[in-house]
């Protein structure tokens, strides 16, 4: 039987790996100001309430779409940021309340 501690911290370690690789951690801090690192592109819809189009976080980023499609499946199972569809596009912002649990997960178990 897994307890509740050994559930949360494989929970963590997910989180870590989403986090371990460097374009998937830069993404993850562009989209905590989209308008400020994704000004540049005219949105699809409000990026605050929907998020970012994948194709302005592969623009951004330089790397193919299917590894930025990727990385945004890995965040997304991790729980670090939620997907909205927008027609044809889908759009990625941050979970506040999750990255919220795993500071307060970090803070009582490191």
């Amino acid at each position: 039987m897994v307890t509740a501690a050994e559930s949360g911290a494989d929970d963590l370690v997910e989180v870590f790996k989403a986090l371990g690789n460097p374009a998937r951690l830069q993404i993850m801090q562009w989209l905590r100001e989209p308008d400020r690192h994704f000004g540049d592109y005219e949105p699809i819809a409000d990026r605050r309430s929907v998020g970012v189009c994948v194709t302005h976080i592969q623009a951004k980023s330089g790397l193919a779409q299917s590894t930025v499609s990727s990385y945004m499946s890995t965040l997304e199972r991790a729980g670090l940021v939620r997907s909205t569809r927008v027609g044809k596009w889908t759009h990625y912002r941050r979970d506040a309340e999750r990255l919220a649990q795993v500071a307060r997960a970090i803070g009582t178990t490191i």
